[in-house]
């Protein structure tokens, strides 16, 4: 059904190649010329969230950008894709805050969680100011009728972007994980825009998703490189963005598909704010070690790939959670006209969640040694 309506040509573009090439050339110097700026571009492989074990060079963000930027260049200058240079235009300006601020922590390690939190929502802010898109319906009554004023609709839109790419943040702990769950929720996002012919929408989904392709090759998954606070910050909020604006775009497309798409990193940081709350003594912008992925990690990777280095271990741990990130996605792309069954299945995407975790935490699923 979706697949048909994709052709071969429009699949091999050759901004989105552009893209993938200028990403992963840029990844290749950075990680070269470690020696040159590896004093301050370094993460260090000690810490509660730190599962390398080497410093390693955290700073891909910058490939990101560069390969978006690539893929905008190369863009047709063609009238018909004027739409599709606006979309990323607006993506590469209003995404700025997330990734300089998000850089700034990389190099310096002194900027704090809530400047980057609000440097993301002002990332937000600016894409409201850019294009004038802003969340006008959530499809749930009386929520609605707020988002119709103004002053409500951008600080929602605000709030939401900022929640995202600090989800996406969050869920950064392996090599290939964030992105490999960038690529899955872009392929879901660019199948319903191509299925509702939103062309220029799908068409910038396809050169994001081949500056993520990149950075991934890089990545995944002996992690020569990480994103870094940078590149976390930015593609989170490249996703809400475009989360955003394919359901305000297209009226045929509920909110709540976009929601449903973007399920596993929102559920990740929801849970885990839950969680650290009810911890005595304990705030929920202090990290902790049992996040999902690094339960599956301990309770599944390393006893399946006992035989294999740390290193290969953590990259092997991505595919577990690609998996439950790519249940809700492919149930988006079937349902993204219905608000209530979109509903259902974030429900169930949820217990399914919740279920993971407390057999992973209560070692259920673990053979007794």
């Amino acid at each position: 059904m979706f697949f048909n309506h994709f052709s071969p040509l429009e699949l091999a573009r050759l901004d989105a190649l552009i893209a993938a090439i200028a990403s992963l050339l840029t990844c290749l110097f950075l990680v070269g010329t470690k020696k040159w700026h590896g004093a301050f571009s370094m993460d260090s492989s000690t810490g509660v969230q730190k599962f390398h074990t080497a410093p390693t060079p955290r700073i891909a963000g910058i490939a990101l950008v560069v390969g978006v930027l690539a893929g905008y260049a190369f863009s047709s200058h063609s009238p018909a894709a004027a739409e599709k240079r606006q979309i990323l235009s607006a993506i590469l300006m209003a995404g700025m805050p997330a990734f300089i601020f998000g850089l700034l922590e990389d190099i310096t390690k002194k900027v704090s969680v809530k400047t980057r939190l609000l440097a993301t929502m002002a990332s937000g802010l600016l894409g409201w100011g850019i294009t004038g898109v802003s969340l006008t319906s959530v499809d749930i009554w009386g929520v609605d009728w707020l988002l119709g004023f103004t002053a409500v609709s951008v600080l929602f839109t605000a709030f939401a972007v900022g929640g995202v790419a600090n989800a996406i943040n969050i869920i950064d702990g392996f090599n290939g994980l964030t992105a490999g769950v960038a690529l899955i929720m872009l392929a879901a996002f660019g199948l319903i825009a191509r299925e509702v012919g939103d062309i220029p929408l799908a068409f910038a989904c396809l050169i994001i998703a081949g500056a993520v392709l990149g950075f991934f090759l890089v990545n995944w998954p002996f992690g020569k490189i990480f994103l870094g606070d940078g590149g976390a910050y930015f593609l989170g909020f490249t996703l809400a963005w475009i989360a955003i604006l394919l359901p305000q775009r297209n009226a045929q497309v509920s909110p709540w598909a976009s929601l449903l798409i973007c399920s596993y990193p929102i559920i990740e940081v929801g849970f885990s704010f839950v969680r650290k709350s009810l911890r005595e003594g304990y705030h929920p912008s202090q990290p902790d070690g049992v996040h999902l992925h690094m339960l599956a990690n301990k309770r599944w990777a390393r006893k399946i790939y006992g035989e294999f280095s740390q290193t290969l271990q953590n990259g092997l741990t991505s595919p577990f959670l690609w998996l439950y990130a790519a249940i809700p996605c492919t149930a988006a792309v079937f349902s993204y006209q219905y608000t209530w069954l979109c509903a259902v299945l974030l429900v169930a995407s949820t217990l399914v969640y919740l279920a993971m975790y407390s057999k992973l935490a209560f070692f259920r699923w673990v053979p007794k040694k």
